[in-house]
């Protein structure tokens, strides 16, 4: 049972944490979300201890903030981003969401291979190559107000694609090494399952909100409507989680959905103080995972770097290929979109640990890489992003 003092001192010293290192990371022209990772890094078990393993494990206090943080600030994404939008970059997206799983995995499993595990657990290893980190992604792009962009729809639209891939990828090499087998049916019924959830709230969701949304001016509360569409983020999130999903893609399309009613502005600005509040602890508790202490020693730096490099390469050229469509430098900012792993890739480290695939090295090595690619990528965004202007926010046409 968590005491509540020491409860209340944690989040005191990771909010002030995330403000400190936000801050520090904007003067030095970085992203705000680069400060709050490196401040979870500083904070976490691995340097100060400010924050234990204990408190960060899955259903502790922490993880929970995190996880409402990352769902809100998704579900904000949503609100600025108009179905008919993505229907624009929907060939492109597709393509940049399964080119962005199938290099990553394949480089992920040769390089495994090749380093001396056995194809069943290079396959696993291959996994934590794969899923993007829409969060990440999705907080620089908030931050430089760049959602409006054509590669930012793509990028967005592709990491819908990404997870429910990365998703099916997942659950074959978990059954592999449970030694279940390949179980086509099972994977067909999810991934069936998954797409018609998607469809259906997606399409159907901003269809109808778009055709009658008057009943969310009917409250009388100053907060009533935001109260309402909350409540849809929630049990979308919620629901995405029964069909495999993560809870981010339910709270994206609630977001969507709620940006085709009339309050769309309105509700953008009243979710704020809630993303100030709460979307610290998503970076600060993501940065407070690595365990730099599994890294001391020439062989674990090399090793990370190689992956790291692998890890930020494959994901680049996957959706460069998708996206050239719409010209060699929106491609590579799309590209460089993909890059983060973030919360999923520790994830599958976890699953990878408590399966015995992954040594207690292994296992650092690959939520380093996670973090780093999620540390590497938004400056690198914003850079280019600042040197492309906004020239390509009139890309041309792809719909799909």
């Amino acid at each position: 049972m968590h005491h509540a003092s020491d409860i209340l001192l944690t989040l005191f010293i990771v909010f002030i944490a995330a403000q400190i290192g936000g801050e520090i990371a904007q003067r030095l022209k970085l992203p705000g979300v680069v400060g709050e990772i490196a401040a979870g890094c500083i904070v976490g078990p691995s340097v100060f201890g400010w924050i234990t393993p204990d408190q960060i494990a899955v259903g502790t206090p922490l993880d929970v903030l995190a996880e409402i943080g990352v769902v809100l600030l998704l579900f904000a994404v949503g609100l600025e981003t108009r179905l008919e939008d993505l229907k624009k970059v929907g060939k492109v997206a597709f393509l940049v969401g399964v080119l962005g799983v199938l290099v990553p995995f394949g480089m992920g499993g040769v390089w495994a291979h090749l380093s001396g595990f056995d194809w069943g657990k290079s396959l696993f290893v291959a996994a934590a190559f794969v899923a993007t980190s829409a969060g990440i992604t999705a907080r620089v792009l908030q931050e430089l107000n760049a959602l409006q962009r054509t590669e930012s729809k793509v990028i967005l639209g592709a990491a819908v694609i990404d997870d429910i891939l990365a998703m099916l990828l997942l659950g074959v090499v978990v059954s592999l090494q449970g030694g279940e087998g390949f179980n086509v049916m099972h994977l067909a019924t999810t991934l069936v399952g998954a797409i018609g959830f998607i469809a259906v709230i997606g399409l159907g969701g901003a269809r109808a909100m778009r055709w009658n949304s008057t009943w969310l001016d009917k409250p009388h509360g100053k907060h009533s409507a935001l109260a309402v569409v909350l409540t849809l983020c929630l049990g979308l999130a919620y629901i995405s989680t029964l069909f495999g999903l993560a809870a981010i893609i339910g709270a994206f399309l609630a977001g969507m959905i709620a940006s085709e009613t009339r309050q769309q502005h309105t509700l953008e600005k009243q979710v704020q103080p809630l993303l100030a509040l709460l979307t610290p602890f998503f970076f600060v508790i993501t940065g407070s995972k690595i365990d730099l202490h599994q890294l001391a020693s020439a062989d674990a730096l090399i090793m990370l770097t190689v992956v790291t490099v692998i890890a930020i390469i494959s994901k680049l050229a996957g959706g460069f290929l998708g996206a050239l469509s719409l010209g060699k430098r929106s491609a590579t900012l799309v590209g460089f979109g993909m890059v983060p792993r973030g919360e999923v890739g520790v994830v599958i480290a976890s699953l990878g640990l408590a399966a015995g695939v992954f040594s207690d090295r292994m296992y650092a090595i690959i939520v380093a890489m996670s973090l780093l690619t999620a540390m590497v990528t938004p400056p690198v965004l914003a850079w280019l992003l600042k040197r492309g202007g906004d020239d390509s926010t009139q890309a041309p046409d792809v719909r799909g």
